[in-house]
C-alpha cells in the first residue's frame, strides 16, 4: 500500500491579504485555480446554466481581486467569503432575470389588430387629406411634403430649398390651417 504525497496546506485567507496588501498575481493564481472550478460547480447546484454559471464563477474571482481589502479573516474564511460573494451574485442575477422577463412581458406584447372599421377609416382619411394636398399652392405642399412625408427638420428644408427659416414655418403654418379647414378632424399625427 503506497501513500500518496502530502499536498501542502494552503492558506487561503494570506492569499486574500496578499492580494489586498501587494496585489499578488502568484496568490491570486493559486486562489483562482482552487476556486473557480469550485465556484462553478457550487453555481450549477443553485440552478445557473452552464455557461452563466462560468460568467459567474470568473465575475467572482474577479471581485476577489478587487476587494481583498474587504476581507477580514476574523469575520469569515476565504472558502465562506468566495462562496458569499458566488451566491449574492447568483441571487443579482436571478433577480435582474425576473425584472428582465417582467419587462420584456410587457415590452413584447404585439399590439393588437386594429378593428376592420379603423382601418378603413384611416384609409378613407389618407385619401382625403393626399387629396388636400394637392389643392394646396405649390410651395406649401412641397414644404408639408418635406416636413411630414420625409420627415426633414426645418432648417434642412430651408437648406434643401433655398428659403428662410421663416418662411418654412410661415409655409407649414399656412398649410396646416388650410388642411384642417378641408379636413374638419385633421390632427399632425394624421399627416405622418
Amino acid at each position: 500500500m503506497t501513500i500518496a504525497p502530502a499536498v501542502p496546506e494552503v492558506d487561503y485567507a494570506a492569499s486574500i491579504v496578499a492580494i489586498a496588501a501587494r496585489h499578488d498575481r502568484t496568490a491570486f493564481a493559486a486562489l483562482f485555480s482552487h476556486f473557480a472550478p469550485r465556484v462553478k460547480t457550487y453555481l450549477l447546484r443553485l440552478g445557473a446554466s452552464p455557461s452563466l454559471a462560468e460568467e459567474l464563477a470568473q465575475e467572482t474571482m474577479l471581485t476577489v481581486w478587487r476587494k481583498a481589502a474587504l476581507y477580514d479573516p476574523a469575520r469569515a474564511g476565504a472558502s465562506t467569503w468566495i462562496f458569499t460573494i458566488a451566491r449574492n451574485l447568483r441571487l443579482d442575477s436571478a433577480r435582474s432575470d425576473k425584472r428582465r422577463k417582467a419587462l420584456g412581458d410587457t415590452l413584447e406584447a404585439p399590439d393588437p389588430e386594429p378593428e376592420p372599421d379603423a382601418i378603413l377609416a384611416a384609409d378613407q382619411r389618407e385619401t382625403r387629406l393626399r387629396a388636400a394636398v394637392v389643392e394646396l399652392p405649390p410651395e406649401q405642399a412641397e414644404v408639408i411634403r418635406h416636413a411630414f412625408f420625409q420627415d426633414k427638420a426645418h432648417a434642412q428644408i430651408s437648406a434643401d430649398l433655398g428659403i428662410p427659416l421663416g418662411t418654412v414655418k410661415s409655409r407649414l403654418r399656412l398649410a396646416i390651417n388650410r388642411l384642417r379647414q378641408a379636413m374638419g378632424d385633421l390632427t399632425l399625427g394624421d399627416l405622418k
